[in-house]
């Protein structure tokens, strides 16, 4: 599971501070997908990092019982003067896993031939993309975190055969993902919540949670 425990988190833009979570608690379980509704400038990106660890909290407690990936897109942990494979054969061993199998999944997904064995700095934006889901996908993780906002550059190829592993993978395991389109959410989530306010609103279905985000964003 993935529990905040009156967690705050705020920032200076300069002018204003901006309010991302204001004493807030929830839990999300295993087995229970869950879906975030946030406007544009709310802070989906920093709650997403706040639940993979890569943020910290302003004050509370977070609590993480369960393995739980980085969030899609995040480059955070591939060094741009190594290869491909000495990233993947690098991470695989942070997370206790077989190195072979990281960099063989790897390079089948991927698809990018000779470039996997060259400096990922020299990538483009979207071989980039590709390595990072490709990871996403070769560590199995329990709990996945999907940041909607974050750039996609990847082709329709690549994205269609990801996209079946990652629908096989969420059949054991848990997604959370936060959009400003409910529609998006449709496709992973079995329960939703709405950012809002420096709160997250935890609702049973996403048509409740849909209800709030409507009145909240258009009345």
């Amino acid at each position: 599971m993935l529990e905040f425990e009156n967690v705050s988190k705020s920032f200076w833009t300069g002018k204003q501070r901006k309010v991302i979570l204001d004493r807030a608690s929830f839990r999300v379980e295993l087995g229970n997908s869950l879906g975030i509704l946030a406007p544009n400038g709310t802070g989906k990106t920093t709650l997403i990092n706040m639940m993979a660890g890569l943020e910290k909290p302003d004050e509370g407690r977070i609590f993480r019982g369960c393995r739980i990936s980085f969030p899609l897109g995040f480059m955070g942990g591939v060094v741009n003067k190594h290869t491909a494979t000495e990233n993947v054969r690098y991470i695989a061993r942070l997370y206790s896993l077989d190195p072979d199998y990281v960099e063989a999944f790897c390079r089948w997904l991927c698809g990018i031939d000779e470039y996997f064995d060259m400096p990922v700095g020299t990538y483009s934006a979207g071989m980039r993309s590709r390595l990072t889901f490709a990871l996403l996908l070769a560590l199995d993780f329990d709990m996945y975190l999907i940041d909607e906002g974050m750039p996609s550059t990847m082709d329709a190829e690549f994205n269609a055969k990801a996209s079946g592993i990652l629908r096989e993978r969420l059949e054991n395991t848990t997604v959370i993902i936060v959009s400003h389109q409910a529609d998006v959410l449709e496709k992973f989530a079995r329960s939703a919540a709405v950012l809002m306010h420096g709160q997250l609103h935890m609702f049973d279905t996403l048509e409740e949670a849909k209800q709030l985000y409507d009145y909240e964003t258009q009345g």
